[in-house]
């Protein structure tokens, strides 16, 4: 593996004693390159489909496909962009281009995306189809440079977690503001016009994503190079990558958390108002969904170091699963609800902080085996299970809706029975799997990957 100095873009300093030494500004920007990232697509996540059902009156089913449709593109996209990554070799690094690039189309679609048009059902249809891909598309050009990011600044396993501490209070502060702000925003600055009210709040936030973007470009130093791949040979590093055992946990564990978060995310706002009768419990229970990544953030070094990332992770999704079985027993008290619901959510962050550490192991693991990095592959991969993770979760809400014959002004007791099962069994059955999955991570602490 070849070390690569910083480029002038980075005006950091390093240690001469630990040249790989994360400095603190940099560890408070890369937390703040995920908030960017998360900000904007926690918005979408949590509260397009609300968006395209109740403000745009798109058919359910009709958004679902629109989801699935869109992120199955991504399949390509992400992949392409990965291959790209790798090859990169710029004045800027190999990632920082992609977000200086980036940042501003980005920041512009989302507000488009936020944008309703007079027009028939097709037209506002299609209007959705273009905006929501291309929003996507360009997402790949910014999630997927940022996961390759972290194997670069450093190799050191310690500095690592402090970093997937930072990316996951990062996460956790973009899901609180898009998940708490946006509906009282959108009530507040649209004067009780819900269209003109997320129009607005997508251009606060898009602003906030464009400034924390532009700040990750000039403050993260890339360390950490191998040589450029050789052209062409893209299927052969395609199959080194499938043939990564942790990278092949690591993808699968992240699909399945974010097809669980999709499905949580999605169905919250419809759970808080139909079920519950608590519409104020929105902007309770899905902060609560990522919100908690703060606490779980400063706690899981600690405890992964104890206990190794397989190990810990198992522990917390089945003490999980026994909390999110009391849940429905529970359901009439809002306080204990809540209360329940809040230790069960800091135990899935936990698996999600050990998520970020799992991704930039696997670059290890696939050096050691096949004695290449190809951190933008791997990454790319990383980014495609999040948007078809939560893709799949937000249209099977939509689907479920659909064949319940859900109607947002005449709502039946089988509609708040398939909003119920999605809130409460769905999670459990995903979370299984993830213990499944979790059973093959093959780097248990900080001991070297055995084949």
């Amino acid at each position: 593996m070849a070390t690569a100095s910083a480029t002038n873009l980075a005006p950091a300093a390093v240690s001469p004693d630990r040249p790989d030494r994360i400095q603190a500004w940099e560890k408070v920007s890369y937390g703040l390159g995920d908030f960017a990232c998360g900000l904007s697509w926690n918005a979408v996540g949590a509260f397009l489909l609300y968006f395209y059902t109740n403000v745009a009156l798109l058919p359910a089913a009709a958004v679902g496909t629109l989801f699935l449709l869109s992120r199955l593109l991504d399949a390509g996209i992400d992949l392409s962009v990965g291959l790209m990554v790798d090859r990169t070799r710029s004045r800027w690094g190999r990632t920082r281009p992609y977000f200086l690039f980036a940042a501003l189309p980005f920041s512009i679609l989302l507000v488009l995306t936020f944008t309703t048009i007079d027009a028939s059902v097709g037209a506002k249809l299609a209007y959705a189809y273009v905006t929501f891909t291309l929003l996507g598309i360009l997402y790949s050009f910014l999630a997927v440079p940022f996961s390759a990011l972290m194997p670069m600044m450093t190799s050191d396993h310690g500095d690592r977690m402090q970093l997937g501490s930072a990316r996951a209070i990062g996460t956790s502060a973009s899901v609180i503001l898009a998940t708490v702000a946006t509906m009282p925003l959108v009530a507040l600055l649209g004067d009780g016009d819900e269209r003109r009210g997320f129009l607005y709040v997508a251009a606060i936030f898009a602003v906030l994503t464009f400034a924390a973007l532009i700040n990750l470009v000039f403050s993260c130093r890339e360390r950490h190079h191998d040589a450029a791949p050789a052209a062409g040979a893209v299927w052969p590093a395609i199959g080194e990558m499938l043939r990564n055992r942790a990278w092949l946990v690591t993808f699968l564990f992240c699909t399945l958390n974010f097809l669980r978060f999709g499905v949580v995310i999605s169905v919250t706002a419809f759970f808080a108002i139909e079920v519950m009768r608590a519409p104020w419990m929105i902007g309770i229970l899905l902060p609560a969904v990522s919100g908690t990544l703060i606490f779980s953030a400063m706690i899981a070094p600690m405890l992964f170091r104890r206990t190794g990332i397989r190990k810990g992770c198992i522990a917390a999704l089945v003490i999980a699963i026994a909390l999110h079985a009391v849940l429905p027993l529970v359901e009439a008290h809002h306080l204990l609800f809540l209360a329940v619901f809040l230790v069960a959510a800091v135990l899935i962050s936990l698996t999600m902080t050990a998520i970020f550490t799992m991704a930039a192991d696997a670059v290890d693991y696939h050096e050691w085996q096949f004695g290449s990095r190809n951190e933008g592959l791997l990454s790319s991969g990383i980014s495609l299970s999040t948007k078809v993770g939560m893709a799949i979760g937000t249209a099977l809400v939509a689907y479920t809706l659909a064949i319940a014959g859900y109607d947002p002004n005449a709502v039946t007791d089988g509609a708040r029975a398939a909003i119920r099962w999605s809130y409460y069994g769905a999670p459990i059955l995903i979370m299984l799997l993830q213990i499944g999955t979790m059973i093959f991570w093959p780097m248990d602490r900080f001991q070297r990957p055995s084949r």
